[in-house]
């Protein structure tokens, strides 16, 4: 959630920054809703205070007049409650709905001007007919779409015996790698419930798009983020605890695939995929040193498997719901003919501690304040096995994979 303070202080510009962003956004309605709320509890709260001045003079005796007043504050206070609780619910239902406000230097208008920063390696070039993944995954049998959906549904992938064995040496290699970076080892549950999605910003903007486990008022992670970062919900941290930097590996589900188009085939786009995953807590001040740190974290896994990426700095319409400030990782998929997304790292300032009062503070008597939270893909699996297999693959089709994944297989 934003600040509301600043909201109140200068409506204009916060208006105008949520407009950068979010074109769409009822701001004018959240504003008038914000003073209606607090006109009606200042109004509440003088009823009740109107209510227990006469319960004091009725200790006194109890008049015609004085119990008639009493009846008439009781009914008008019933009322103003009512009022302001039906308020105060309109009120949440917008600002939960309302987006993070952007840092400085982020570019305005949509995906198409987003900024590439820098670029690692060079595209691959083929002296031969090459092949895409998904030629690549039949002739190897590495996955199979069929098995997936005869025990799930379509656009699930089943990964077998050497698929498997790519994506569990991955996973080895990148939680080592993020572990010598310090992030800490975790294994969060892969269900959430409402107040933890809420918490980290899914809940309710886009509570469409993830699986619900109806009997149980649950739902399946989107991103281990969402577990990582709740983690320290209703927390005070000792100032000098931090930063606290946690990475972790789960499966992650979403209900966008299939929505995409042909070109997006294979494991570019499905319900259920693998992800490491980053996420660190930290002092305000610090937070965007510790985004470049993230970043840096997530790239160098690219750099040791060699595969050609760039890192593009999203415009203001491209960053996420909670996030204020977010680089793109793209890696070259040969068999797309373009770069994809294999991580988004992202500074959400104070958006997500705000909701989970997640807070540090120096020392006993000192007052609380907000931490700053980011989190960052290190990395999502399909999409780096994608650019394996097609980066890597021989004039015979055979796979090549290198040395420093190889030594971490089974």
């Amino acid at each position: 959630m934003i600040d509301l303070t600043l909201l109140r202080q200068d409506p204009q510009s916060v208006s105008a920054q949520i407009t950068r962003k979010e074109p769409e956004f009822a701001t004018e309605k959240l504003i008038a809703l914000d003073a209606q709320v607090r006109e009606l509890i200042i109004e509440v709260e003088a009823l009740r205070s109107q209510k227990n001045e006469l319960a004091q003079k009725a200790k006194s005796g109890i008049t015609p007049e004085l119990r008639e007043e009493s009846i008439a504050v009781g009914k008008t206070l019933k009322d103003k409650e009512t009022a302001f609780d039906e308020a105060q619910k309109e009120f949440d239902a917008v600002y939960l709905t309302c987006p993070n406000l952007l840092l400085s230097g982020i570019p305005d208008g949509g995906k198409e001007e987003n900024k590439v920063v820098r670029e690692w390696g060079t595209k691959v070039e083929f002296n031969f007919p090459f092949k895409n993944h998904v030629e690549l995954g039949e002739m190897h049998n590495w996955f199979n779409f069929e098995t997936a959906a005869q025990v799930a549904a379509s656009n699930f992938v089943w990964y077998e015996e050497a698929g498997a064995n790519v994506i569990y040496a991955l996973t080895r290699l990148m939680l080592k790698n993020n572990r010598k970076h310090g992030f800490k080892m975790m294994i969060p549950p892969y269900l959430a419930n409402e107040t933890t999605l809420t918490v980290s910003g899914n809940f309710p903007k886009f509570k469409e798009d993830v699986f619900t486990v109806t009997a149980d008022s649950l739902y399946s992670i989107p991103t281990s983020e969402v577990s990582l970062v709740n983690k320290y919900r209703d927390t005070i941290i000792p100032t000098d605890e931090l930063p606290i930097r946690m990475t972790s590996w789960t499966s992650c589900f979403r209900r966008e695939a299939g929505n995409y188009g042909k070109m997006e085939r294979g494991l570019i786009r499905i319900h259920q995929f693998e992800k490491v995953e980053l996420v660190s807590l930290c002092l305000p001040e610090n937070s965007d040193a510790e985004l470049e740190s993230m970043v840096a974290c997530a790239e160098s896994i690219l750099q040791q498997l060699g595969l050609h990426y760039r890192v593009s700095l999203l415009a203001a319409q491209d960053c996420s719901f909670q996030s204020a400030k977010t680089y793109d990782i793209e890696v070259w998929l040969p068999g797309q003919n373009r770069y994809y997304e294999v991580s988004s790292a992202s500074n959400c300032t104070d958006f997500q501690a705000r909701r989970g009062k997640i807070r540090h503070r120096k020392q006993h008597g000192d007052k609380t304040e907000l931490v700053h939270t980011l989190n960052a893909s290190s990395l999502a699996l399909p999409r780096l096995m994608v650019a394996l297999m097609e980066v890597y693959q021989q004039p015979d089709g055979s796979i090549a994979l290198p040395e420093v994944l190889t030594r971490e297989m089974l």
